[in-house]
This record gives C-alpha cells, sequence and structure tokens, in this order.
C-alpha cells in the first residue's frame, strides 16, 4: 500500500501522472464544471447581454444596468482563470515535497473557492433582482430573455459548484493538518534515529534497551544470593 503525504497526497515522486486518474477524479470533474459555467456566464453576457433601442448605445438587458452586466463579466471570467490555475496547481500538487508548500496551495484553494462561492451567490441574487425589475416594454422582441435566463441559471449552479470546491478544500486542509504530525517523513526519522536508552536504576547500575517498551523503568533483575543473605543487626551504643 502506498504511503499517503500531507493533505490528501502521496509522496513526492512516488508515482507518475496518470491523466484518466486524475480527470475522473470528482475535484477534478467540478472544477471542469465550474469552469464550464463561468463561461457559459460571461459568453451569454458578452454576446446577447447588451441590446440597443434606437440608438447606438448598448444598455444591459438587466433592467438597463450596466452594472449587472459588468458584475457578471468580472466574476465570470475571475472564476474562468482561476479554474484554469487551480487544475494546473491539482496536477503539480503530488510533486510537492515541502509540507508548507502544500499547505499553501490547500489554504490558497479554500480561500479562492469560498471567496467564488460568495461572489457567486451575489451574483446570482443580483441578477435575479434586475431581471425581475425588467419590464417588457425595455426588451422589444424579447432580446436578450433567453441570455438573461442562462445567465441566472448558470450563476446558480456555479454557486454549488464552487460551494463543494470549498468543502473539499477545507476537507484536505484538516486533514492534512491533523496528518503532519503522523506524516511518514516523521516516523521514518523517529524510527531510524532508534537508539539504546539507560534506565538508572536504585544502586548505581542501568539497564540499556533499545526498545523502551521491552523494559520498564527503575526495575532490576533481583539477585537471588541477595535475597538470601541478612542484613548484619548492629548493637545500640550506649
Amino acid at each position: 500500500m502506498e504511503s499517503a503525504g500531507a493533505y490528501g497526497a502521496g509522496r513526492a515522486g512516488s508515482t507518475s501522472f496518470d491523466p484518466v486518474a486524475f480527470f475522473t477524479h470528482p475535484r477534478t470533474v467540478v472544477r471542469l464544471l465550474s469552469w464550464v459555467f463561468s463561461m457559459v456566464v460571461f459568453s451569454c453576457i458578452v454576446n446577447e447581454g447588451y441590446i440597443n433601442i434606437g440608438s447606438e448605445r448598448l444598455l444591459c438587458v438587466f433592467n438597463n444596468n450596466a452594472d449587472a452586466c459588468n458584475y457578471g463579466i468580472t466574476v465570470g471570467v475571475a472564476s474562468f482563470l482561476g479554474s484554469i490555475c487551480f487544475l494546473l496547481l491539482d496536477v503539480y500538487f503530488p510533486s510537492m515535497s515541502s509540507v508548507k508548500d502544500r499547505r499553501r496551495a490547500v489554504l490558497l484553494d479554500l480561500v479562492f473557492s469560498g471567496l467564488a462561492s460568495f461572489l457567486w451567490f451575489v451574483g446570482f441574487c443580483f441578477l435575479a433582482n434586475q431581471w425581475q425589475a425588467t419590464s417588457p416594454e425595455e426588451l422589444p422582441l424579447a432580446q436578450g430573455s433567453d441570455a438573461a435566463r442562462a445567465t441566472i441559471a448558470f450563476c446558480f449552479f456555479s454557486i454549488l459548484t464552487w460551494a463543494v470546491l470549498t468543502l473539499s478544500a477545507l476537507r484536505r486542509y484538516l486533514s492534512g493538518a491533523n496528518m503532519t504530525l503522523f506524516t511518514w517523513q516523521h516516523m521514518d526519522h523517529a524510527h531510524g534515529n532508534a537508539r539504546a536508552t539507560p534506565y538508572p536504576i536504585a544502586n548505581g547500575a542501568t539497564i540499556v534497551t533499545t526498545n523502551p517498551y521491552q523494559a520498564p523503568p527503575f526495575t532490576e533483575t533481583l539477585d537471588p544470593q541477595k535475597l538470601t543473605q541478612q542484613p548484619r543487626r548492629m548493637a545500640p551504643a550506649f
């Protein structure tokens, strides 16, 4: 059985990269879904999220509020790029030999995933509110209505995927923090440095053992001849 390293990865360099195992891992699948959802959100807003009514000026389909469209594009692009970066980090993660580097990587994943899930939640509420306030007169021939609904729907899906990634990163961080005290580096170091440990006893002699659990401290093998010898009584001096 392969020894488990800190923060959910094996020993650095112990296994080669397996594309099939990597892309079928649940965390990788969720990252790919987050990548696709974020791409759908900002693509819908960029392509069909703006309309012009009787002028060359483009208006946002979400209640003519440019802030709503800008928010969706910003969060979508940031999540799109973040998903790519963390996919590459997941590929590189098993080759990290330093426990501190693994801890920083998992902590960065936790912070970014938590922030992304919060921003998607805010975006979902914001865009849904602005779409509800949009009157039919502002969208002649229902221009951009399908794109607006798709944007809101995939904002909701992005909340779920990034929340799952946040919980996954939190679980890795907590398990890795507990495993750092019992990783194979610490165990091999303690086992390789085992040496004889002397234990003092009452009469000045010592008991030497290489395993502290084989002989308890402060014990001595009694000599039968010492048991037969009775202490000599001295007459009291007056």
